[in-house]
């Protein structure tokens, strides 16, 4: 049994597609991260030039330019039709609305803004919070009403 992606919009009842989330979303979390941080290296060097050619004002973008490729790059990836990052794909994840409608850039946008302020006020009890709630939901899932279920076999 597998969670197909026509099937991906309603969070399904079976436990077994919950089982071992939380550490494959630590996995993901490292690779989406390796992978933003490699996006990043040649943004800033357009930006260095663009920096140059704007006589010093495009320097101005570097301190958000980290923060915006991670806002686009999980905007675009858990925003589209897999609803997971390419983190996520290569762990076997993907997330879920339980309102049943699909994630789209601007939810995927608010699930990674309240992920960074929920990890810059707990950390690191963020995770904690997955080990006490049903599926292994953790803080920002709760808030924004998302569920992170396994796509392969369970």
């Amino acid at each position: 049994m597998s969670v197909q992606d026509e099937n991906l919009r309603i969070p399904t009842n079976d436990w077994r597609a919950y089982q071992g989330v939380l550490s494959r979303r630590v996995m993901a979390f490292i690779i989406d991260y390796a992978i933003v941080g490699l996006l990043w290296i040649p943004a800033a060097v357009v930006v260095f030039f663009l920096g140059i050619l704007t006589f010093g004002l495009g320097f101005f973008l570097y301190p958000v330019l980290f923060a915006g490729l991670a806002m686009l790059y999980f905007g675009m990836t858990v925003g589209g039709p897999k609803q997971a990052s390419p983190g996520m794909n290569m762990m076997g994840l993907a997330i879920a609305r339980t309102d049943g409608r699909p994630m789209d850039f601007l939810t995927a946008i608010v699930h990674l803004v309240i992920f960074w302020i929920a990890n810059a006020i707990l950390t690191p009890l963020v995770l904690l919070v997955g080990l006490f709630t049903d599926r292994g939901r953790l803080l920002h899932d709760l808030l924004i009403g998302t569920v992170t279920i396994r796509r392969d076999t369970f």
